[in-house]
This record gives C-alpha cells, sequence and structure tokens, in this order.
C-alpha cells in the first residue's frame, strides 16, 4: 500500500512538469499567451528606432489572435479584432515607409490600444464560462490583468499624441515605458506620483484604471485562487470519501 501512494506521488510530479510546460508551450494555453505578453512589453521598453512601433504591432497583432484563439472568442469578438487586425498590418507597414509621420504613428498607437481592449475581455468572458476551476483559469486571469495595464498604457501614449500640451505636464510627454510603468503603479494603485496626468481626459482614465484594477483583483483574482483546487487534491479527496451504504453489495 505505501509503494502504491509513494509511487503515485512520484508519478505526480512529472505529471505536473509536463503540465506546466504543456501550458507555456501550447498555442491554445493561457501560458503561451502570458509569454507573448512578455515578449511584447520588453519589444516595446528595450527598443526606440523609428522602426521599432512597426515591430511592437506585429508581436502584439500576434499577441491578440493567440488570445482570440485560446479563449474562443465568439463571431462578434473575432470580426472586430480581424479589422483591426488588417487595419494594424496596414499601418504597420505604412509605419515602415513613412517612420516620421505624426498621423501614422497616432494611428498605430490608437489601433494597438483597441486590439488590447478586445483581448482582455475575450478572456473574461471565457474564464466566466469555465465550470473549471485550474492551472489555465489562473494563467487566463494573469493575462486579462496584464493585457489591461498594457491597454491603459496604449490609451495614455494615444493621448499624448491626440491631445495638445505635455500628457505629464512638467514631465513632459512622456515615452512608452513610462507609460507602461503609470499604468502598472495606476492599475495597483501603488503610485508613486513621479508620473501625473495633467489634465482630462488622462485623468479620468487613470481613475478608472484604478478603478478597474481594484475590482480586478477582489472580484476575479480571489475567486479564482479561492476556488482553485489541484486535481491531485480532488482526487484524493474523493478517494477518501466514505462509501455510500449498499455499494459494496
Amino acid at each position: 500500500m505505501t509503494r502504491r501512494e509513494g509511487g503515485s506521488l512520484g508519478e505526480g510530479r512529472p505529471r505536473l512538469g509536463r503540465r506546466l510546460v504543456h501550458a507555456f508551450t501550447s498555442a491554445d494555453s493561457y501560458g503561451f499567451v502570458f509569454l507573448l505578453i512578455l515578449v511584447s512589453y520588453t519589444v516595446a521598453i528595450s527598443l526606440d528606432q523609428s522602426w521599432a512601433l512597426s515591430l511592437v504591432l506585429a508581436v502584439q497583432m500576434a499577441t491578440v489572435w493567440v488570445t482570440l484563439r485560446t479563449s474562443h472568442a465568439g463571431r462578434l469578438p473575432v470580426a472586430v479584432a480581424s479589422v483591426l487586425l488588417a487595419i494594424s498590418a496596414i499601418v504597420a507597414l505604412l509605419h515602415l515607409i513613412l517612420p516620421d509621420s505624426d498621423h501614422v504613428g497616432t494611428a498605430a498607437w490608437v489601433v494597438a490600444s483597441l486590439l488590447y481592449f478586445v483581448a482582455p475581455l475575450s478572456i473574461l468572458r471565457h474564464l466566466v464560462s469555465r465550470k473549471v476551476v485550474d492551472l489555465e483559469t489562473v494563467l487566463g486571469a494573469i493575462d486579462a490583468y496584464l493585457l489591461l495595464g498594457m491597454f491603459f498604457a496604449l490609451v495614455y501614449q494615444s493621448l499624448a499624441h491626440l491631445q495638445g500640451g505635455a500628457f505629464f505636464g512638467a514631465g513632459g510627454e512622456g515615452t512608452f515605458p513610462q507609460d507602461l510603468f503609470f499604468s502598472f503603479t495606476t492599475l495597483t494603485t501603488t503610485g508613486y506620483g513621479n508620473l501625473v496626468p495633467a489634465a482630462n481626459p488622462g485623468q479620468t482614465f487613470a481613475v478608472a484604471e484604478m478603478l478597474i484594477g481594484q475590482l480586478f483583483l477582489v472580484s476575479a483574482v480571489a475567486k479564482v485562487v479561492n476556488a482553485w483546487t489541484p486535481k491531485r487534491d480532488a482526487a484524493q479527496a474523493a478517494a477518501e470519501a466514505p462509501a455510500e451504504p449498499g455499494a459494496g453489495g
């Protein structure tokens, strides 16, 4: 009996390892989406050349496409995303041809923000419909949270191009890495105060991001973590449950 229990525990670790590898390598997994988000973030903060925006758009298009596939998006989100992806591809090509055009750059940031608005909504819709809370559900919640932070950063950069005056006032227009820093400190309500939108609508979006960040953590993530029961624990609980009367007859 002891050998069987020891063997089952020994077999459980490789199975967990295989599940983790599959979660981060399968194109139908939220783990793979997580890796794409990290790549998108790294590219956005690392490159400052004129052509970098086109590369950022390309990575974002791949991220959104995989996200919609993984979240089993409905016809309407797929139709909207398809139009946005086509526009993004055109804008990315135009930006390579006209890297110094302010209008093309503004269009690129606006389209990118719209793409990252569709992606987290699709994930959240899928998570709500899932009956099982497992590793995929947790990774999906993390992906949605990160995409929301990047969406607001893209909105701030779009506003900086659209509105008159410096977005951060004395802090200047703000680079995209600065927008990402401000967005995630706002989403988590850390609020260092070194970057502050000088006027509306930037201030209104910042307030909305704070509220969404708190509601997301309190409702979505807390619910997922509290309800998550690993499969091994569920199987063990079922095995330890007392047999129904007359079952052995």
